[in-house]
Parts: structure tokens; sequence; C-alpha cells
């Protein structure tokens, strides 16, 4: 049996060690703290490399590793590790996005317990030789509504803890269908209305470019009064300075923060308030978290290495080259439908059927049709989503998959249409490919375009009128803007039109509220591809 090396290059749990050493065929390297040079002596004639966050493998680490197979990262992120450049080079990237979530969301459990009796505040009175019970009088739970932001993995296990406690637990996540919630007896809500009802709001999505300050002034002017907001997620999703005026003003009860814009938050300004708690990024600090990772990614390095499956992937494995070159532009085109489609639902998808026609129909439809998850999850997931997960996490947000194909198709040589069901209607966009291998935006639902998917895309539903194209112009000229290409679909019988236009820049969210406002505009979405 030939005998593969595995270097453990930062510090983990001694059990996991002890999984691989327990395997004969395994040679166990542990070499903690190597920079860069050392890191790429040692990856040389490695198998696998497994580490945490404190190792950089960089893609000369990974171009290094002339036998290396497998990048294990014990934890979620993957930011310490150049994961294109190991994709490019048919590594597998595993990480493991669940072990750590109990003690993340018993974190932000014990926040919510925290801020509602004032217990740092009151401890360090006590320690000053005070007595003042009556300056701590704090709140019950029980009764109370918690809202979470983000129903995810962790965001799932504070609501079940939190209805353990008795609160009442509502949640907004536009991509789990409605059914994952009753069945969870979670309430779905729209954002707005969930902060405007919480007593206590709890985040726990990914930031993104649509998540990038989702607490911003105009959000926390809204909160109820009294409601305290906890944050064990990701810095970049709470506007820190609005925070610190929504705290200062008094309508905000309290907020308590693991995680920061900037780690360490030196010299915030919310330092200087009492009613707000602080702990360091201590979201996974536990024990048995720190063993359950180690554990977990050591037992995937070695399934992986024996037989080949790849648990909790982030990247897409090797395919044959021939294989690829066929499938690949169609599975881009797919992508980028979905993510459009992503954008343009009104409510969680509760299906999402992947048709290919014309010459299209020759390919494989399974990884088009999960690439077109890729799109639409991609985005909005803090799990890495990618062809090997995407069905699995499809099925845990509700959606299902439906691949069809046909050989017919009326006016395209390849055709590949994305369709996605939500309760009481559906979107449904189409796209073809321009000489095999340039994305193109055909139909949004009735409406007819051939426009670019690519570049940074303005797309507007408005009224069927003179002017509106000419106001759109004027509103983009005036900020500097440049159209590129448009492209204006209508629809039979329709007094509705759509205008998908490549613009040299993507808008800030001034100008954004300006288009919004002209008053013949239903809809407007922006998206980069």
């Amino acid at each position: 049996m030939e005998t593969k090396k595995i270097l453990v290059a930062d510090t983990i749990a001694q059990n996991g060690i002890a999984l691989l050493d327990a395997e004969a065929q395994f040679e166990v390297d542990v070499s903690i703290g190597l920079g860069e040079a050392e890191l790429c002596e040692r990856v040389a004639d490695a198998d696998a490399i497994v580490v945490r966050s404190a190792t950089q493998v960089t893609d000369k680490v990974i171009e290094s590793g002339r036998r290396l197979k497998v990048i294990g990262r014990a934890g979620i992120g993957v930011d310490n590790i150049d994961v294109q450049c190991a994709t490019e080079h048919g590594i597998v990237v595993l990480n493991t996005p669940d072990a750590n979530a109990t003690t993340t969301a018993e974190l932000a459990i014990a926040h919510i317990l925290s801020l509602s009796r004032h217990l740092p505040n009151a401890d360090a009175s006590v320690r000053a030789g005070e007595w003042k019970r009556a300056k701590f009088i704090g709140a019950e739970v029980a009764g109370k509504t918690l809202g979470i932001i983000g129903y995810g993995t962790i965001g799932r296990i504070v609501a079940s803890r939190a209805l353990g406690l008795k609160l009442r637990v509502i949640a907004h996540d536009p991509y789990v269908s409605a059914g994952v919630f009753e069945q969870e007896g979670v309430e779905s809500e729209e954002l707005e209305k969930l902060i405007a009802e919480s007593d206590y709001i709890s985040l726990h999505c990914p930031v993104t470019d649509s998540t990038r300050n989702l607490l911003n002034a105009e959000r926390l002017a809204t909160v109820k009064s009294g409601a305290r907001i906890i944050n064990c997620a990701r810095g970049g999703l709470i506007d820190e300075l609005a925070l610190y005026a929504a705290l200062k003003q008094g309508g905000l009860a309290g907020a308590a923060l693991d995680v920061y814009a900037e780690e360490p938050p030196a010299g915030s300004p919310l330092f200087e308030l009492s009613n707000i708690v602080f702990t360091p990024h201590l979201g996974a600090s536990t024990e048995e978290a720190q063993e359950a990772v180690s554990v977990e990614i050591t037992n995937q390095v070695a399934t992986f290495l024996t037989s080949g499956e790849p648990i909790n992937a982030v990247n897409i494995p090797r395919v044959s080259a021939s294989a690829l070159g066929r499938s690949r532009p169609y599975q881009e085109l797919a992508f980028r439908l979905a993510r459009l489609m992503a954008l343009m639902a009104p409510k969680a998808l509760s299906q999402v059927e992947v048709s290919l026609n014309g010459r299209a129909a020759a390919l494989d439809t399974h990884p088009v049709a999960v690439e077109a998850l890729v799109g639409l999850l991609g985005e909005h997931l803090s799990t890495p989503v990618n062809q090997v997960n995407a069905v699995h996490i499809a099925k845990r947000q509700g959606i299902a998959l439906v691949e069809t194909r046909s050989e017919e198709t009326s006016e395209y040589l390849s055709l590949i249409t994305v369709a996605g069901c939500y309760p009481g209607g559906e979107i449904v966009v189409s796209g073809t490919l321009y000489d095999d291998r340039h994305p193109r935006l055909v139909t949004i639902d009735r409406y007819e375009m051939e426009a670019h998917l690519e570049g940074h895309l303005l797309i507007t539903m408005h009224e069927d009128k003179p002017g509106v194209i000419g106001a759109l112009g004027a509103v983009l000229g005036e900020a500097d803007v440049n159209i590129t290409r448009m492209q204006v679909g209508t629809a039979d019988n329709s007094n509705s039109a759509v205008a998908v236009m490549e613009i040299s820049e993507p808008l800030g969210e001034r100008i954004i509220q300006k288009v919004d406002g002209l008053a013949a505009i239903r809809k407007t979405i922006q998206i980069s591809m």
C-alpha cells in the first residue's frame, strides 16, 4: 500500500492527529509556524495539507506541492487559501462549515441573556465595591420576540435554543422556502417588519454586496424601542457609526458584538458607550469546537485520500479537459442567468427548473443545472456553494431542482432556460451563446431582447411609454456614468418594458435611488457579471 504524507501546518486537537496516526497508510508531518519558503519545501512531497487560519496557502505553496491532492481547512473560512489556484491545479479544498455552528449559536444566546440582565456592567459594579441593585433591573426573555436574519445552520440552532427559552422566533432569509420555517416552528417575515417587531435582532448571514451595512442608519431608526442587537456573524453587516448614534440616542437599548468591520476595532467610538458588550471574535472559541473542527477535517482528508469522496469541498474537482470544454460555456451561461433570477425573485423559491434546448440538449444536463444552483445560492450563503454541494444546500433550503432537455428550439441553435417557482408565481430567464462562447440574455419572462450578459448591468422594468429611456440616460449622464450598450425588451399586449443597460461602472446607492424615483420605473436591478 502506497504511503500518503499529510502535512499538518497549524495547531489542531490531538484527537485529529491521532485519527491520522491510526492509519498505517498515512505519514503525518506536524510542522507548525512555517514561513512560506519552509512551507514550500515541506509540501513538495505531501499528498495533503491541513491548516487552520494562521498558515497562508499561497499560489507558491500550491505550485510547490507536486503530489498535493487536497487542502483541509479546520474551520469555515478559506481566505488564507488560494482556492482558484488550487482548482486550476486539480486540488480539492475542504472545510468544516458546520463543526463550530453550535458554539457560535450558543455565544449569540449568551449575548441575548447577558444584555437582558446587564451582566458585564453589574459585574464591574460589584468589583468596584458598589451594591446598586436598582441600577441593573433587567428584562425577561420569555415572551419576547427574537428576529433572526439569515436562517442557515447557525441561525437554525439559535432558533431552536430560543424556542426552548420561550421566545417567539421570526426569521428573514429570502433563500429559504416557507415550508422550512413552518416545519421548525419559526415565522417567516420580511426584513423591514422583522426589524420593527423584534425585541432582539440576531445576525447570521454572510457579508455580500447586498448585506454589507444591512443594519444602516435608516433601518436602525425603525427598530422597536428597547430592542437589542447581537452580531456573532460577520463584521460589516452593521454600520458601526450608525449603531453608535442609535445606542447613544437611547431608542436602541443595547448591542453585543463579537465581530467588527475591522478587527481588532481599535479606537472605535462604540467604546465610549456603556450599553454595548464586546467579545474578541469568540464564535468558535470553545474546546469542543476546536476539537470538532480538528476531528472533522482530518476525517474528511483521510476519506478523500482513501476513497476520493470530497466531503464539504469548496471548489470543483478536476474534470477531463474535453468534457469541460464542451460544457463549461453553458454552465457559465446558466450561472449568470440564475444570478440574475435570484435578484428578481420577490419570494423564496421552492423549485428551479433548468432546460437545455437545441444543440445544448446533447450535453449532460446535471452539471449545467447544478451550476445554475451555484449562481442562485452562491452570493447569499456563508457556506461556499459549488458543483459538489449545491444540490444538498438547495434541498436544505427547500428548493427542488428539475432538469429537462429537448432538441427543439424555436429561434436559437442552443437555448438555456432557468425558471424559478415561488408561491403565487415564477421568474423565467433564457439565454444563448453567441459564437459558442459569449453569453446573451434573450428573454426575461415574456420580454424578448438580446443583451450581453457581462460587465456592469442595470436592468429596469418600467412603463412602456416615450421619455423613459431619456430620463434614465439623464440620471446616468448627470452621474458621469456611460451607457456602453442597451437593449429594450417588450411583450405583446403589455404596457411594460424591460431595459438592459451595460454601464461603465456600478451605481452608488444615491444614484440607484434617483433611478427608482423616476415615475415610470417599477423595479431596478443592478448586477456585475
